[in-house]
């Protein structure tokens, strides 16, 4: 079947082409975004991937899986990516009737977009992986990886997230087995210090913190109905009884990013001070709980102004991430909401 299929694929029939490789398309688009941490960058990446593929099949000898070759592809696109990067500038504060408090620092990682569960559907990783998928999907762990350098990234993600053998991303790499030992020690350390709980808090820093409930279950529902309630409401003292104490926000592509319960409270006291409310509807990214989130308008209809992802710690809420309204279309949702 394989070899029939190649066959008539390498005689240009796009029909076969398709049927050869489409079975792999969404897990190269979730691995491209791995690497390159924006989901627009990633379904860039496929395509170039696959057109690389359509022409490079003459070339394939079949001493590798499909799955393997197209692997070899997609991770050079993305490092041809990284080097070539025009990344999405850091963007300034654009909030109305709202200043924000001096933040704790300035990101590094503004191009992050997050990634609809829709397309994490069918996905599995290899039953050699170093993490859960839960956790190497993570906006924590996607955000991590983003400041490895790109080699580093691209073995750490083969070996330690697909569960590609040492001399098989070699072959990915044109390199020896003794360079990707080597850059996955150097990478495995790097992700180690990000994460540590010395290290220069970002959304990916871990403090011990317990883990977040299990997708969909009761206590993950407690936690989120709650959030829904404190913030529609601009209860703010309901919201901050959520946090945990090392709690931290940050908003891509605007860089600002704010640590620890009191100054967590303070930006918010500013959004709900400015009188600003909101109606949120629910969604998912990156395996956590999201929403959309309107803004309510003096007609009655609300506005999309972006989409919240919540990580997770125990029954608290240890990180919210907020992207731009750009992604909703992303997710299903729509641009603005009826009056209620």
């Amino acid at each position: 079947m394989l070899t029939e299929l190649l066959g008539r694929a390498r005689a240009g029939d796009g029909d076969a082409f398709r049927e050869l490789t489409e079975p792999y398309r969404r897990e190269l688009l979730v691995h491209c975004y791995r690497m390159l941490g924006s989901v627009q960058d990633a379904e860039d990446a496929v395509q170039d991937t696959l057109l690389a593929a359509w022409r490079g099949l003459a070339g394939f000898e079949g001493r590798a899986s499909v799955r393997t070759w197209l692997y070899r592809i997609a991770t050079n696109q993305c490092l041809n990516a990284r080097r070539a990067a025009s990344r999405r500038p850091a963007k300034e504060w654009d909030v109305p009737h709202v200043e924000p408090p001096e933040p704790t620092r300035l990101g590094e990682v503004v191009w992050l977009e997050p990634l609809p569960d829709t397309l994490l559907e069918g996905v599995v990783d290899g039953p050699q992986a170093r993490f859960e998928q839960a956790e190497s999907i993570s906006l924590a762990f996607v955000t991590a990886l983003q400041v490895l350098p790109p080699r580093q990234l691209a073995v750490l993600v083969l070996r330690d997230v697909l569960g590609f053998h040492a001399r098989e991303v070699a072959g990915m790499l044109d390199t020896t087995v003794e360079s990707v030992t080597s850059a996955l020690k150097r990478a495995r350390a790097g992700l180690r210090r990000r994460q540590s709980p010395d290290a220069d808090r970002s959304p990916n820093s871990s403090r011990l913190a317990p883990p977040p409930p299990p997708a969909h279950s009761a206590a993950e529902e407690a936690i989120v109905t709650r959030f829904v309630r404190a913030w529609e409401s601009a209860d703010l003292e309901a919201l901050v009884d959520l946090l945990t104490d090392d709690v931290f926000i940050s908003m891509p592509p605007m860089p600002f990013e704010y640590e620890g319960r009191d100054l967590v409270a303070r930006f918010c006291a500013g959004i709900f001070g400015a009188g600003r409310r909101f109606d949120l509807v629910p969604t998912r990214a990156n395996g956590q709980p999201a929403f959309g989130a309107y803004l309510r308008a003096p007609g009655g209809v609300s506005h999309g102004v972006g989409l919240y992802v919540l990580t997770l710690a125990g029954d608290r809420i240890r990180a919210m991430t907020r992207f731009e309204n750009s992604v909703l279309p992303s997710f299903g949702l729509p641009r603005s909401l009826p009056s209620r």
